[in-house]
Order: structure tokens, then C-alpha cells, then sequence
């Protein structure tokens, strides 16, 4: 793979006009190592790893002191700026949008910045076509865990365009950062609304530091497992908190059917579907270079899902994935998802929208707690479908329910409709370097 991708890189700098090295149209750095001294949310600056930055929703899990941190404004970003990693899953790229800004971002990442704003939306663009990627990836050294320097990416090759081509990647690549920032604030509105309807709920007490209970009045009372997770303190005061709130019915009374596929084989194939994994549900545009041969997919919807279900990891970390949930969109139709997620998707006899269930799901002090506490298993915890379908979900008036489901159903399209037109420009780039290596 290497010598075919240093083969395009090759390809390209033969022809002796029509492309410029890199660096002649950005700014390419990355902040030096930082001693990153932790301490707690009420102390610290929000920090958020390479991970997290891809993410829908990227929820902080660790906090940095400010004012013993070196070239402080080089932790943080820019609305629009670009960011690559640099070290693992070398060459991925995104902008930088609202969820991003006034936190301290990691310096695995690269930043780019167009020297001459023209030419943003086709920097950009560039760096996601596939023909790129493999010619970073080319780039990368290291054994166990590759890296991608700065200089390698100033010296890449990139065609030159004209300027209506410019200015056309330049309005879409805007298209897709404001749908970002849209979709961003759809979903802190419905959470908002959602908290004000039924009442903030605030404590130190996460049960991280441990915690005592009953066996005999608490534990067995409701089940026989004895994973902590359940009788969490948090959980327990959380769940009281919304039972006062209002009333609690289960999932699969609110006209929801939940299941997961059964195991199937994987079987790889260039003109396959394409797959994605729990991860890729929660990640920002993300890669979409799995495929597989098609077959049934361990149920009758042969692994694909529809618009307006919702997805669930059912197994990850508790400080990860599990637990979390998206409303698919359009992006994820035609696409396999993994049987490592929930299904919860509306019937006919549906009394709440995906949009409301999914604020009431993922609401990050009212509803993912709860989720968490009830995973099970050690190693690499789960959480099951019948423990999902029995999964309270505060009711309130139809006007207030309709109002968040409003809101975070926009969001889901939102982020949907930026996330294909960020794939469209991926594939308009390898186009124009296709092209070129023809010419």
C-alpha cells in the first residue's frame, strides 16, 4: 500500500506546472508537548484528546490548569481552523467549530491554517480525499504507533485549481461548518428545555470514590446481578429526582421496538457495503472505508437503519461509548451498522418522538448517568435490550415533548446533511487529483 500511495505523491510533482508544494498555500504547526497538570471541572480549563474532537458531541473528561500552562493560546482553536492527527489513525481531518472552541485541544493534532482564506475550502477538502489520506499515511514512521510530522505535510503536493473551483469547495466547506454550528445548538437548546422542564439535578457524589448499600433492602429487591453500577448513589438520587419530576414509562410502552442483530461473519469486500462500527455512530464524518460482502446481517433489516431510529452502543467503556445514542439520519442510509448497537425504533403506536427520547437518553446530568448504571460485565461492559426497554423515560405535556423532540430531531438532519456534504467534497478532490495524474 505505501509504494502505491508514495506512487501518487510521485505521479503528481512529475508534471512540471499545475501544482505547488503544501506549505506555499498554509500554515502547517502543532503546539509543543504540554505537562498538563489535572485537577478538577471547577479548577480547570475543559482539555479534550484527538478522539474527542471527532466527535458529535464532545463531552470533556478531563480539566487542565490555565495558568501554569506554556503558549496558552496555542492550545486553543480557531472557528474554521483545520485539524489532522497526527499520531495513531494518522491523516484524519476536521474543522473546527463552535463544541470545539475555548477548550484546551491536544496538541496530537496538526493545525492548518489557509494563508490565503480562498483557499480553505479546498485545503480542506484535499486533506480528506482518500488519494491524500494514503499519501500521509505514507508519510508516517513509527512501529507500534505511527506519526505524521508537520514537514511531511508541507511537503505534499497539491493541484492547483481555478478560481471558480475555489470559490465553489470554499462555499460548501462554509455550508458544512455552519451546519455544524447549527446542529451544535439545537442540541444544548433541547437539552436546556429538557432541564428546565424537569428540574436540574447537581452533585459531586459520581460514586467513583465507592460507595455502601443494603444488600438485603436495595440489591435484591430489584434483581440478582451485583454489578455496582446499578445501586450507584448517583443513579439512585437521579432516578428519585425524576420520579418527582413527573411521570416515568418505560421505553417499550412508549411504542418502541428494541433489539440488537444476532452474530454474523464479516467478510470483506472492496464492492461491498459499507459498515459501520459503535464508534463511528458518535464521530464527526467519519470514515467510511469498511466494507463488507452484503448478506443478512443478523436480522430482517439485513444490518441496515432508518431515518428517525435510535442507535445505542451496548458495549464499550463507561467513560466511552457505551450507553451513548444517536438519531440515525440519512447519512446512515444504505450503510450496515454493527450488532453492537441497540436498535430502538418507533412503531405506529409510538406516544414520544426519537427526538425527545433521545434528549431524555443523552441528557449529559439528567440521562446518561443513568444509562451508564446499567451496564454490567468488567472487562468490557454491556448493557442488554430488555434493561433499555425497561428504561424510564420522564413524560411531560405534549407541547414541552414536542418542543425538545423539535430541536434535537433538527440537530440529527443538520449534522447529517453536513457530514454527506463533506464526503461530497472528499470525493470532488480525489476527482480533481485523479484528473491531474491523467492529464
Amino acid at each position: 500500500m505505501s509504494h502505491i500511495s508514495y506512487g501518487i505523491r510521485l505521479a503528481i510533482e512529475s508534471h512540471s506546472r499545475g501544482w505547488s508544494k503544501f506549505h506555499k498555500l498554509a500554515q502547517v504547526w502543532k503546539p509543543s508537548r504540554d505537562k498538563g497538570i489535572q485537577v478538577s471541572k471547577e479548577f480547570g480549563v475543559p482539555f479534550l484528546a484527538a478522539t474527542q474532537v471527532f466527535d458529535a458531541r464532545p463531552i470533556p473528561r478531563k480539566w487542565l490548569v490555565k495558568d501554569q500552562t506554556d503558549n496558552l493560546d496555542s492550545r486553543f482553536v480557531k472557528h474554521g481552523m483545520i485539524l489532522v492527527t497526527c499520531s495513531g489513525s494518522v491523516g484524519r481531518s476536521i474543522v473546527a467549530c463552535n463544541p470545539h472552541l475555548d477548550k484546551f485541544i491536544t496538541n496530537d493534532l496538526i493545525r492548518v491554517e489557509s494563508i490565503d482564506s480562498k483557499y480553505w475550502g479546498w485545503i480542506y477538502s484535499y486533506l480528506r480525499a482518500s488519494k491524500t489520506r494514503a499519501m500521509m499515511k505514507s508519510s508516517r514512521y513509527g512501529h507500534i504507533i505511527k506519526h505524521l510530522e508537520t514537514n511531511h505535510l508541507k511537503e505534499l503536493p497539491i493541484p492547483d485549481i481555478s478560481e471558480t473551483v475555489l470559490e465553489r469547495f470554499n462555499n460548501i466547506a462554509n455550508q458544512v461548518l455552519d451546519l455544524r454550528d447549527q446542529a451544535y445548538a439545537a442540541t444544548l437548546a433541547a437539552e436546556a428545555h429538557y432541564e428546565k422542564c424537569v428540574g436540574s439535578y447537581r452533585t459531586t457524589d459520581s460514586g467513583e470514590l465507592g460507595f455502601v448499600v443494603n444488600s438485603t433492602k436495595t440489591i435484591f429487591q430489584t434483581r440478582l446481578r451485583l454489578d455496582a453500577s446499578r445501586h450507584n448513589p448517583l443513579a439512585i438520587n437521579l432516578w428519585a429526582h425524576l420520579t418527582r419530576a413527573g411521570k416515568l414509562q418505560p421505553l417499550s410502552e412508549c411504542g418502541f421496538k428494541i433489539w440488537v442483530p444476532g452474530r454474523y461473519k464479516r467478510i470483506p469486500a472492496s464492492d461491498g457495503v459499507i459498515f459501520l462500527d459503535s464508534s463511528d455512530l458518535f464521530e464527526t464524518s467519519p470514515d467510511t472505508d469498511k466494507m463488507f460482502a452484503d448478506g443478512e446481517f443478523g436480522d430482517k433489516y439485513k444490518g441496515r437503519v432508518e431515518p428517525g431510529w435510535l442507535l445505542m452502543a451496548s458495549s464499550g467503556q463507561v467513560y466511552g461509548i457505551v450507553g451513548g445514542v444517536v438519531l440515525a439520519s440519512q447519512f446512515y442510509v444504505g450503510k450496515v451498522v454493527a450488532n453492537h448497537v441497540i436498535r430502538i425504533a418507533p412503531t405506529t403506536k409510538a406516544t414520544a418522538r426519537p427526538g425527545y427520547v433521545l434528549v431524555a437518553l443523552t441528557h449529559p446530568n439528567l440521562g446518561t448517568p443513568l444509562i451508564k448504571a446499567l451496564t454490567f460485565g468488567s472487562s468490557v461492559p454491556e448493557i442488554s435490550p430488555i434493561d433499555v426497554a425497561q428504561f424510564g423515560i420522564a413524560r411531560l405535556n405534549m407541547k414541552d415533548e414536542d418542543t425538545i423532540a423539535d430541536l434535537a430531531e433538527k440537530s440529527a438532519e443538520l449534522r447529517g446533511k453536513a457530514d454527506i456534504l463533506e464526503n461530497q467534497l472528499a470525493l470532488e478532490a480525489d476527482d480533481i487529483i485523479n484528473n491531474f495524474l491523467i492529464s
